[in-house]
């Protein structure tokens, strides 16, 4: 009985400077199979389908359960995880390359770090004097926290990012998840005290002005956050935040 194979073909590079080069591997088939899984076989025998060795393959990967957001990477030509990427639903060859709208590192590991540094830009945290005993916290009904749970499942994969037509160089564009962060810290009792200050922070260049609706972010999330009404609801603040400053200006 002939044996199943899988078919993967994997963009590699040794650096930011070096070529990108595309690499064959040909895998026995296993039931569950996922795209970090043949990339974990891949490195147990780094052997080409020509029979020529090579090297592993460098990702990041962390939880395996789409909860860490770190594998995120092109699968097919789509932004996904790849954790949850099961080969049976995978047309072949599978073809993985990194995401293109960040520095490489080298093969499928980008510099995500320009997330993190949106999120300090907006003051994306609960404020909290640990000095001293501040007592319990204000109460957050069950109400406001149905409402506000799905925009806490972000795993900063940057999927959003990377097929947002309007995130790029040019614009700065902060991207959705961010403008979904700034909503959720909003929304918190606490977290509202910078309310002002991140609603200041997306009115400026490559804020919330520079959104064109795609709606691509929302399609691809692999959280299934509901960005699209977290950009609009924000977008509404902002514009109610400029107009009162203008009236105290």
């Amino acid at each position: 009985m002939a044996t199943r194979t899988v078919t993967f073909e994997f963009k590699r590079q040794a650096s930011p400077e070096a070529a990108a080069v595309w690499e064959k591997f040909e895998l026995e088939w296993r039931p569950g199979m996922n795209v970090v899984s043949a990339m974990m076989e891949i490195a147990r025998n780094p052997v080409t389908a020509d029979g020529r060795p090579t090297t592993p393959i460098a990702y990041d990967s962390n939880c395996l359960e789409e909860i860490c957001g770190s594998c995120a990477m092109r699968i097919n030509g789509k932004a996904r995880m790849a954790c949850s990427a099961l080969v049976d639903n995978l047309e072949q060859p599978i073809k993985v390359e990194p995401l293109t709208k960040f520095p490489l590192v080298r093969d499928l590991q980008v510099d995500r770090s320009v997330l993190f540094e949106n999120l300090m830009r907006v003051k994306a945290w609960v404020p909290v004097d640990g000095t001293y005993d501040l007592g319990s916290g204000p109460r957050v009904y069950p109400q406001e926290q149905e409402a506000n749970y799905p925009l806490s499942n972000c795993i900063s994969c940057c999927c959003c990012m990377e097929v947002c037509p309007q995130f790029n160089d040019v614009t700065g564009f902060v991207g959705a998840a961010t403008i979904a962060q700034v909503k959720l810290f909003n929304n918190h009792p606490t977290g509202k005290v910078y309310k002002e200050e991140r609603l200041r922070a997306l009115a400026g260049d490559g804020g919330i002005q520079e959104c064109g609706f795609a709606q691509n972010c929302v399609e691809v999330c692999p959280k299934q956050i509901p960005l699209t009404n977290a950009i609009s609801d924000v977008g509404r603040d902002v514009v109610a935040q400029k107009i009162k400053d203008w009236l105290k200006s």
